[in-house]
């Protein structure tokens, strides 16, 4: 028998953040998230709930966790998006089909009650957020920004009734043996010229973040605004961002290219790989974890390709040729290789990028999706018309 139980109490926030800990407890591939930014999103005023709403549950059999899931009903993406939809995420269950029904279908109910239509996920409350459910890529460690989960959960969450939304491909990226084509430098000096454009280099990554944070959304804003589930940044989830990453930006890792009015046009972040810093801490910033992390922030063997950024007024102009190739100056004097993180299938211009490099796909992810409310004879109408 399995008991549903929303998370309320103390004891069962932290059984809720806790469970995939053990589940995964010896797993060389699992990464675990900080564990006080886990525990943050059960504060009333987490940055999030200004546009979004959440519940969360765990399943109990013979007093034992044996699985967790939350609900998202992210207010600001539906209205973007014209959608009636709960997000799932957090999902993380044992091998049995009763408990992950059961996790499903609470959230489901939820949705319901709230008049929605569809579910979807895994999706966290942003594009920033974890999400995908991983399909391809088993024996890969996770970076950081990103979950890893047993390939059962495909089983379970399609026996839910759930298919295929979209799915994301990630790439393992190394400097090419031979090195860069030289045509794709002369590209990108032709048009740096062409532009009156130029990089510079941070002088110091806090004095970057104070001066540039906020050109940096915008353009962030700018360049994903028509990329799934995407939301737009409030001014609290800009702070917190800002909070979050700035400790984990190494000022060699910036790319920054400016005008000939030194106003930024682009940008690329790399995240030095910080996934075996915090892997034996789970997640908890004790002071070999901290130890670890800076070690990881100034000497990294990984990096992972956070964001690039374009502004409207230069998406056309192979900005992300000089972009890359800049980027990839870094994978030749630094590193061992760099890791993409999530890009669409779909996204023919990011995955052509990946030329430039010796590039290898390693891990697919996949969201899912299920309609959970009848289609009204208009909805119909409109679908058989598309």
């Amino acid at each position: 028998m399995v008991e549903i139980i929303e998370v309320k109490t103390r004891k069962q926030r932290k059984q809720f953040v806790e469970f995939p800990l053990k589940l995964y407890k010896g797993n060389k591939y699992f990464v675990p998230a900080l564990y006080g930014d886990e525990m943050s999103i059960f504060k009333p005023d987490y940055a999030y709930y200004e546009q979004a709403e959440a519940v969360y549950y765990i399943a109990c059999r013979e007093g034992k966790v044996v699985g967790r899931i939350a609900g998202i009903l992210q207010h600001a993406a539906n209205e973007k998006w014209g959608q009636k939809q709960v997000r799932f995420n957090r999902f993380d269950s044992i091998d049995d089909q009763e408990v992950a029904t059961a996790l499903i279908s609470a959230v489901e109910n939820w949705a319901l009650s709230k008049g929605m239509e569809e579910v979807v996920g895994p999706l966290g409350f942003s594009d920033l957020e974890r999400e995908g459910l991983l399909i391809e890529g088993f024996d890969q460690l996770c970076t950081f920004e990103e979950q890893y989960n047993f390939d059962y959960y495909q089983r379970l969450i399609e026996n839910c009734g759930y298919g295929k939304d979209v799915d994301w491909l990630e790439h393992q990226l190394r400097a090419p043996k031979e090195g860069f084509d030289p045509k794709y430098r002369t590209i990108s000096e032709m048009m740096l010229q062409k532009h009156k454009l130029h990089f510079a280099q941070a002088r110091s990554t806090r004095q970057f973040v104070k001066k540039y944070a906020d050109d940096i959304f915008r353009i962030w804003d700018e360049t994903y605004d028509q990329i799934y589930g995407t939301v737009p940044f409030t001014e609290r989830i800009k702070k917190t961002m800002v909070s979050q990453f700035k400790l984990l930006i190494n000022k060699k890792y910036i790319r920054a290219l400016f005008d000939e009015d030194d106003n930024i046009v682009a940008f690329g972040l790399l995240f030095p790989n910080i996934s075996d810093a915090v892997r034996p801490s789970g997640g908890r910033l004790t002071l070999p974890c901290i130890i670890r992390l800076l070690h990881a922030i100034h000497h990294p063997k990984v990096l992972d390709l956070g964001v690039i950024g374009v502004t409207d007024a230069y998406k056309n102009h192979a900005l992300s040729t000089a972009m890359l190739v800049s980027l990839g100056e870094v994978l030749i004097d630094e590193v061992e290789h760099a890791e993409t993180n999530l890009n669409l299938e779909h996204n023919i211009p990011i995955q052509n990028a990946w030329k430039y490099f010796d590039a290898i796909q390693n891990k697919r992810r996949r969201c899912f999706i299920k309609r959970i409310a009848p289609q009204t004879t208009a909805t119909v109408a409109e679908t058989e018309q598309q």
